[in-house]
């Protein structure tokens, strides 16, 4: 996919979505730097990703939800890795809840963590992109963009705020060669999706395993979705033969979003 020896940055990818972004750019052949809240998370990604594909990877301590973390793993990454062709931009979801019970320290964090990461991480990666003549802002949000999600309310907000701003960016630097995409995950079975199934099994006295089936019934393709099938959509989009896609919020939902567009 024109990946091979290409600089790639992927936030928050100890484990789940951003776990199977990085494995799938390693697998591609892509010169992946990664970072996880904790040192010792991160290094046991990069130890794992090592060894099924055969690629050093370096990982890095930042916690993406701050103004240095972002920006400094960024910095750090690309200097680790040689560049930076690609930047995933993913974070871990806020908390749960309805928007009316929501403080304002509850959006301030919201938005640190979904949208601003973001913003920060992108502003650090555009000179190198410039400069290499090849960029690629993949982003990883939510289905809850097209369609928000019950009890999800600062996630709903906060990744709204993302698509805005990935939109808009996508039109400014297009004349860069620069495309810019998200990833909207619809029900994957990651972490979150299993402890979001273990509260909802202790409050109606499902098992773990009944929680998560039901999560599935309303998916047309019957079933949960793999985080790696996540992974594998970015590398496309971050690949040479995604070279006319821009601007674009690609649901991975197994066709469970009714909405047109």
């Amino acid at each position: 996919m024109g990946l091979n020896d290409r600089p790639a940055l992927v936030a928050a990818a100890s484990r789940g979505l951003g776990f199977a972004c990085a494995l799938a750019l390693a697998r591609e052949g892509a010169r992946v730097a990664l970072c996880a809240r904790t040192g010792q998370a991160a290094e046991e990604a990069a130890r794992r990703i090592g060894s099924e594909t055969g690629s050093s990877v370096a990982a890095i301590e930042a916690d993406v939800s701050t103004e240095e973390g972002a920006m400094g793993f960024v910095r750090d990454g690309a200097e680790r890795v040689d560049g930076c062709h690609i930047l995933v931009a993913n974070a871990g979801g806020p908390k749960p809840g309805r928007a009316q019970d929501m403080s304002d320290d509850d959006w301030r964090a919201a938005i640190e963590l979904n949208f601003l990461s973001t913003v920060r991480m992108v502003r650090e990666a555009l000179p190198h992109m410039r400069r290499a003549g090849y960029g690629r802002v993949v982003a990883i949000t939510s289905s809850s963009v097209k369609e928000p999600i019950p009890n999800l309310a600062l996630s709903n907000a906060a990744r709204a705020a993302t698509t805005g701003f990935l939109k808009t960016l996508a039109r400014e630097v297009g004349e860069d060669g620069i495309t810019v995409n998200a990833v909207l995950p619809g029900r994957i079975l990651t972490d979150r999706i299993c402890q979001m199934a273990r509260a909802r099994a202790g409050s109606e006295e499902l098992t773990e395993d009944e929680a998560l089936a039901q999560q599935a019934v309303d998916v047309p393709l019957g079933r949960l979705g793999r985080p790696e099938e996540v992974g594998d959509v970015v590398a496309f989009l971050a690949s040479a033969r995604a070279a006319y896609l821009t601007g674009c919020m690609l649901s991975v939902d197994g066709g469970l979003l009714r909405s047109l567009f």
